[in-house]
């Protein structure tokens, strides 16, 4: 916050002082802040020119590498680039407002860094209340005119043991393409079908970051992405005619590649913030992790509204293969360590782990450990999540309607309530 004290009382102080004399100052600028400038002395206006694109680009740099503070880092931008035009266009007047909106510019970052723990806040893109769920975005642009995101980085995150490559993939979108924890990105891979050569069709994925990005300025959002491919039997290799479309272009993007985008898609998977003592319980498979990842990261690792309140506590369960498999481990595990009253984590391994039969443990069975812990936060109205390969859903109601008929409950029953008080959520593909 300091820098951006320094940086204001630089481009007002020095860069402007008045100076003496008729028509050389100007009064009552936006900034409420006397600035002066002589206008038949060049040497001193190219001196105000430098400091003021100095300050400006002074207070962009901190302002574009301080999480969470992406209005700051607009407001100091344009100064700048303000500062430009005008130094081809050498109009003193506008240097001025150039000037008064920098110094606009610190103030707005100073409002933005200070926050009850000293630190940054992430609080520019809730609602008001934050809780509040109805502006939420939802398909905002559609396969007609969608919108074109910037790769930033493509990056294996599974090791080398793992059953198929999974990636997480971060877009840049200038904060022009908002969404919301629980909601999706429409994917338009480039080319034609070969069949009736038409366009791709879009393909949905579940968003693997909270609304602010995973660098929180609320310009980008990232994907969780397995390649898709063809073993063939016969070939005795994988078949690249039948390969995945869209999640084989995901993971070969580069930074700097284009990609159509719509959306942002759905409201199932939303949390309920009203009330900041709900429980929730996600289950997913693979990278049916991905909203479950928005979740726990606005949760624990942002300073948001939300994080401030909440009491409840999120326990995630994550089916896959192999520790190699395991996705995002390393933020869950430092969840854990972190707040250990208010996160859970248990994975279900199945080529690793066995379940209480000596078979596989998938992750009905994980869930099925927890059963009388589970049901009885589901009775105080914890919210229930589903994510992942639609295959994950019967083993999961078989699991729960065995143990609803232990507990001599009625099954269909059971579900019934939980959707009608909309503590269900599902989502699998």
């Amino acid at each position: 916050m300091k820098i951006f004290l320094t940086a204001a009382f630089l481009a007002s102080a020095n860069a402007f002082a008045p100076v003496n004399g008729p028509n050389t100052y100007v009064q009552n600028a936006p900034s409420s802040t006397v600035l002066g400038m002589a206008a038949q002395e060049p040497s001193k206006r190219k001196r105000a020119l430098k400091t003021l694109a100095k300050t400006a680009g002074v207070l962009s740099t901190v302002a574009f590498t301080t999480a969470g503070m992406p209005p700051a880092a607009i407001a100091a931008k344009k100064a700048k680039e303000v500062v430009e035009v005008v130094e081809a266009a050498d109009n003193t007047k506008t240097i001025l407002t150039a000037g008064a909106g920098l110094i606009a510019a610190g103030a707005a970052a100073m409002k933005l860094t200070s926050s009850s723990s000293g630190g940054l806040a992430q609080e520019f893109l809730e609602a008001e209340p934050y809780w509040d769920q109805s502006s939420i975005p939802v398909n905002v642009y559609k396969n007609k005119s969608p919108f074109t995101g910037k790769v930033v980085s493509t990056k294996r995150i599974v090791g080398p043991k793992a059953t198929g490559e999974t990636c997480h993939i971060v877009i840049d979108h200038k904060g022009d393409f908002p969404y919301w924890e629980g909601q999706s990105w429409g994917v338009i891979p480039p080319g034609n079908r070969e069949k009736d050569g038409k366009p791709h069709a879009v393909r949905l994925y579940s968003i693997a970051s909270s609304r602010y990005g995973d660098d929180m300025t609320g310009n980008t959002g990232s994907l969780c992405v397995r390649r898709a491919t063809y073993w063939c039997p016969e070939l005795k290799a994988d078949d690249p005619a039948k390969k995945g479309i869209c999640s084989n272009f995901l993971c070969d993007t580069q930074p700097g590649d284009e990609v159509k985008m719509t959306g942002p898609a759905g409201k199932v998977m939303l949390m309920p913030e009203e009330d900041p003592a709900t429980d929730y319980i996600m289950v997913a498979t693979g990278t049916g992790i991905a909203p479950f990842r928005g979740f726990v990261r606005r949760l624990f690792f942002e300073d948001t509204p939300a994080a401030k309140a909440y009491k409840g506590e999120a326990w995630l369960f994550l089916g896959v293969a192999n520790s190699d498999a395991l996705l995002y481990d390393d933020e869950f595990q430092d969840a854990k360590s972190r707040y250990p009253n208010n996160f859970r984590l248990d994975y279900a391994l199945s080529r690793e782990q066995e379940n209480k039969k000596g078979g596989k443990m998938y992750i009905q069975d994980k869930v099925e450990e927890y059963a009388d812990e589970i049901f009885a936060k589901l009775d105080n109205g914890a919210h229930m999540y589903f994510c992942g390969l639609k295959g994950m859903m019967p083993g999961i109601q078989d699991m729960l309607a065995g143990v609803c008929e232990a507990k001599g409950i009625d099954y269909n029953e059971f579900i019934k309530g939980l959707k009608k008080k909309g503590q269900w959520h599902v989502e699998v593909y």
